[in-house]
């Protein structure tokens, strides 16, 4: 709505001979000589410049025009562009668009409308309280949640102490050595930990025989099984859901490589006997993976202190808002030794310059951006802000 008029100047089909565009009138201030406070009002003007005439004839003879329709004509080929019929008909449609305050306060009203009822969904989304402090000074300060991936540890050192925190915050609660610095969601993470399992696996399979097979607790939430089935197809892993009851028998067949269970479960119950599944598992060199809530971690016994080899799970109750599904930070846990299996991103300690202590990204090149098909994942990103909301919470 905001940018409206400046797609409709941009797509416009002006001839070469300078002709005005039909919505050269959406622009009315686009001609005047010196700042005033009614251009200044104007989101087209504050957001996307030059608008002066000679800071506009500057450029287009830089480049070598005489006109921004010439320009125009010449760099967004004819075909892609609107005609000047298509136009009028999306300008009958849209109207004439609204300066940013007035777009605000229209939105401000539609949004009023909503009924914000309390939600019994569950499933690993729970309402909860995002304390002030940190509502007003990392979730809507453009300083936390403009910032792209900290590649720049020099200038980034604020925010890395923060995925530290997360990360160290994590692993204690959940009981393992070592936290990555978020992953997209806790589907995702289910996904990562059945390829991380796979990678593991001291098991054998060879091309064209019996397929690896991942099982997975019919009490785990529906979400999750969904994603470990899809992304299991194009591996040629074979996802069996079983009950609870059936794990014994389904842990001891010789192709099976990891299992995946919900602690609690999406019931919100906690009758996996989980000890005795790690036994059984460790028996039959099968990796356990444990999808958690963190919050529980805080009452019950953390599955890493019961021999989990990886745990996964949703930080969304620690002060994120439920956001009508997502975005959330989900992490994963592991053993230090499994450390160069992990996917995402990992923050550590390092030195400086100066010989004083610093933080940095590490361990990333095993991103698929930087090691391509050999990559351990194809993650190649994180949700920064939002574990870093669920640390500072």
């Amino acid at each position: 709505m905001l940018s409206r008029r400046l797609n409709m100047k941009l797509f416009s089909s002006s001839s070469k001979h300078g002709q005005q565009s039909i919505f050269s009138s959406l622009l009315p201030y686009a001609s005047l000589s010196s700042v005033s406070v009614a251009r200044l009002s104007t989101y087209v003007d504050r957001h996307i410049g030059p608008r002066l005439n000679h800071e506009e004839s500057a450029m287009l003879s830089a480049v070598g025009y005489e006109s921004m329709s010439g320009l125009l004509d010449d760099t967004i080929p004819s075909h892609i562009r609107l005609q000047n019929d298509e136009l009028t008909e999306l300008q009958h449609i849209l109207g004439s668009g609204k300066e940013e305050h007035e777009a605000l306060a229209e939105l401000q009203e539609k949004m009023g409308g909503n009924v914000v009822n309390k939600s019994y969904i569950g499933m690993g989304y729970y309402d909860t309280i995002t304390p002030s402090p940190v509502l007003r000074n990392m979730l809507e300060n453009p300083s936390w949640y403009t910032p792209y991936t900290p590649y720049q540890a020099e200038i980034s050192q604020g925010r890395l102490e923060m995925l530290l925190n997360f990360q160290t915050m994590v692993k204690d609660i959940v009981g393992k050595e070592v936290c990555n610095a978020s992953l997209l969601d806790e589907s995702t993470a289910c996904a990562e930990a059945m390829t991380m399992a796979l990678t593991m696996s001291g098991k054998k399979f060879k091309s064209g025989g019996e397929s690896p097979v991942f099982v997975v607790s019919k009490q785990c939430h529906p979400q999750n099984i969904a994603v470990v089935q899809q992304r299991a197809e194009p591996l040629n892993i074979c996802v069996r859901v079983v009950d609870d009851s059936e794990m014994p028998t389904a842990l001891s067949k010789n192709n099976v490589f990891g299992v995946l269970v919900q602690y609690p479960n999406t019931y919100g119950c906690v009758e996996q006997n989980l000890q005795e599944l790690v036994s059984v598992a460790q028996k039959n060199d099968v990796h356990t993976v444990v999808s958690t809530d963190l919050l529980a971690c805080t009452l019950l016994k953390p599955p890493g202190e019961y021999g989990v080899d990886i745990v996964v799970g949703s930080a969304q109750r620690f002060g994120v808002p439920l956001g009508f599904g997502g975005p959330h930070a989900a992490f994963l846990a592991c053993d230090m030794q499994q450390v160069r299996k992990m996917p995402g991103r990992l923050i550590g300690v390092t030195k400086d310059t100066r010989n004083k202590p610093a933080l940095r990204m590490a361990l990333q090149t095993r991103e698929q951006f930087i090691k391509r098909d050999k990559a351990t994942s194809n993650i190649c990103t994180a949700q920064v802000l939002l574990a870093n909301v669920a640390a500072a919470y």
